[in-house]
């Protein structure tokens, strides 16, 4: 069970890369290294799994030799689920499908430029920009027509501010920036660092110098041009706490003057040694934080305004408190709890990967994957063949909408061929079947247009689909690790069956194999005691006297506990070696012949402790090594079972199938 359970683990939590078994009589006879009943193995695969898993050993003929016992057992236990066409289950494919998918992942990417965006991620981590912008509202789904308006609009406000006019003056302006919180901030965004922005607005921030206004650029937004204004290190994570006094927007200047006042008295009693907790909890004005000490969370440049965290960041030391400042909230006097400085590239690169492939620059990957693979397959489109297609559509008013399929396009249109990819077709017909079966929403797009749009996105799709039915062939890797998902998913699955659950719900099994083997359950030496650690030897004296006449404790131990609560303590129970100190000294001293047993639990034993403690022990009795019984060894024996189960498995599956070892080859892999 646990052979089996590491190998299917292991394959679990490495990292993605392989599909199905390698089909067997394609390799050299003299590759091979196992065959096991009609199954080959190479060196070459055989040497990818065992390094995979045993990564940092030294390789030696000893382990390959282990190793390849355990692997042995493995397969033979994957051929026998397989014999009984457990991989023919539908839920079993479903399960190795959605294992897959996920695992093609790696593979159906450019990741050489994906490893390029998280190095650029990270280095512009290291920096903050500092950058102001115009936004003009224009949905990603607009009409060309209003499209091109927002371009020209976005343009011409440009033009106003290269020319010389004030920025903040023409975002503010009417018709300027359609950012609706210009009005508050005339368009500046303050500081941010990678990942703040979506990406083709950070590219512009760090791609524009200090002083410079930006090139339009288009987001899912609209079309913005931007000013940056500043560019520093980056300042890193800081985790802080606060005291507050709120000041309404709009307040007077009577109200303003008395928030400065009390913080002012505030920060007086901390310089008097006042605790930060006791004047948070007592005079905070933030209720979300006075309870806790006025503690915040984690943060980075651009999660507070820029005030506080101007402050917060001036701070230097741990344990630093500021002097009493303003921000639009209040006034506030803050104190450093922990600073963390930017991570480096090898601490930061598996979030920062997490972040690339959910960001629009995985856009960026997966558009280069394409154009690569209509290369290396020769894709084509045969744009000629759409004509049937736009003749149809052309007479149909409510085309592509729900229940108003394409209709109309000849027989003789639809069979011409429409897309190829290396020797494989597909023809118009396909096209119009994947149209009839998308859900298509664009009122703004004239029919032609939505079915050119479509037709890009389905035939990079099928494109997409050709590669991913090869991914075995191109990947060894691949298809090495969907092989050993594949058996470890049978292997478990059987396993379960012959071993595991058998041997919890075998009852009658369980009770025969605990009778034929409770030598291999025992108990052994036990002391039934009453440790009583006790303050001093007087207190010992008297508890002892009052166990000799049978008279309650309880009086005695409030007594003694009244001034002191740890002066008298009780452990009491049937003990093994090992559970309870008391008791093995006990267990000790009887087993050497030192300790004589009295009779009705009046042995007791003094051991003396720290300082004045005394650890009297009243010993009940002694119970020599005896058998335990199923109840008290299940959880050992249920194990023991399945050993013993599994054992008989392996031992019946080898008289059934062949196995052939090539040592000399396998020996070879050892250093």
């Amino acid at each position: 069970m646990k052979i089996i359970c590491t190998l299917f683990v292991c394959c679990l939590l490495l990292a993605p890369q392989a599909f199905f078994a390698q089909e067997t009589g394609t390799s050299e006879a003299s590759d091979i290294v196992l065959t096991v009943g009609d199954e080959t193995v190479t060196l070459a695969d055989f040497d990818h799994i065992f390094m995979k898993n045993n990564r940092d050993s030294v390789v030696t003929v000893a382990s390959l030799d282990d190793y390849l016992e355990l692997f042995i057992k493995f397969k033979l236990k994957v051929q026998a689920a397989e014999a009984l066409g457990m991989d023919t289950v539908a839920t079993f494919q479903r399960e190795l499908a959605g294992y897959r998918t996920q695992l093609a992942r790696p593979y159906m990417t450019n990741n050489e430029l994906l490893q390029d965006l998280v190095l650029q991620a990270w280095e512009r981590k290291q920096e903050e920009v500092h950058a102001r912008h115009i936004l003009i509202s224009c949905g990603s789904e607009a009409a060309p027509a209003d499209t091109l308006k927002a371009w020209k609009r976005a343009n011409a406000l440009r033009t106003r501010v290269v020319n010389g006019e004030d920025f903040d003056a023409v975002a503010r302006s009417k018709g300027g920036s359609d950012d609706p919180s210009v009005k508050d901030n005339g368009g500046d965004l303050g500081w941010f660092s990678a990942f703040q922005m979506v990406y083709p607005f950070e590219e512009a921030a760090y791609t524009t110098e200090v002083g410079s206004i930006s090139n339009l650029v288009r987001t899912r937004y609209g079309y913005h041009f931007l000013e940056v204004t500043g560019r520093r290190d980056a300042r890193g994570e800081i985790r802080a706490a606060h005291i507050m006094i709120r000041l309404k927007e709009g307040s007077d200047v009577d109200a303003s003057t008395k928030a400065e006042s009390k913080i002012g008295q505030i920060h007086g009693l901390l310089s008097e040694g006042i605790s930060w907790e006791e004047l948070a909890l007592k005079m905070s004005e933030d209720a979300s934080t006075s309870s806790k000490g006025g503690e915040l969370p984690w943060f980075g440049t651009g999660k507070m305004v820029e005030a506080f965290e101007d402050a917060v960041f001036g701070l230097t030391e741990d344990g630093q408190i500021s002097a009493p400042f303003q921000t639009s909230y209040g006034w506030h006097i803050v104190k450093r709890l922990e600073y963390k400085a930017p991570a480096s590239f090898e601490a930061s690169k598996r979030e920062i990967e997490k972040k690339v492939s959910r960001d629009s620059r995985s856009e960026l990957t997966r558009a280069s994957f394409i154009e690569n693979l209509k290369t290396e397959y020769n894709m084509a489109l045969e744009t000629g063949a759409m004509k049937g297609l736009y003749r149809a559509i052309a007479k149909q008013d409510s085309v592509f909408y729900p229940k108003h399929p394409v209709q109309g396009v000849r027989s003789s249109d639809l069979s011409k061929t429409l897309l190829r990819i290396a020797d494989e077709t597909a023809t118009l017909g396909d096209f119009v079947d994947h149209l009839n079966g998308t859900k298509i929403r664009n009122a703004n797009m004239g029919s032609r247009a939505v079915a050119d749009e479509q037709l890009k996105l389905w035939s990079e799709n099928v494109l997409l689909d050709y590669e991913d039915v090869r991914l075995e062939e191109k990947h060894d890797a691949f298809r090495l690790l969907m092989e050993e998902y594949h058996d470890g998913i049978l292997l478990f699955e059987l396993t379960d069956e012959q071993v595991w659950s058998r041997a919890v719900k075998d009852t009658t099994g369980l009770e025969a194999f605990h009778a034929n083997h409770t030598e291999d359950f025992m108990w052994g030496a036990r002391a039934d005691v009453r440790a009583f650690i006790l303050a001093d030897a007087g207190l010992a004296k008297k508890v002892r006297k009052a166990l000799k006449k049978g008279k309650d404790l309880q009086a005695i131990a409030d007594e003694a506990n009244a001034s002191n609560s740890l002066a008298y303590r009780l452990e009491e129970g049937l003990f093994s070696e090992g559970e309870n100190s008391w008791a093995d000294r006990v267990i000790a001293d009887y087993t050497t012949g030192s300790l004589a047993m009295a009779s009705k639990g009046l042995t007791f034993v003094e051991y003396t402790a720290g300082g004045d403690e005394i650890i009297l022990v009243q010993v009940q009795g002694i119970r020599d090594p005896e058998p335990k019984t199923l109840a008290e060894a299940r959880g050992q024996v249920i194990a023991a079972y399945q050993d013993q189960l599994e054992s008989d498995w392996i031992e019946a599956l080898r008289s059934e199938k062949p196995v052939e070892v090539n040592r000399t080859l396998l020996h070879s892999l050892a250093d």
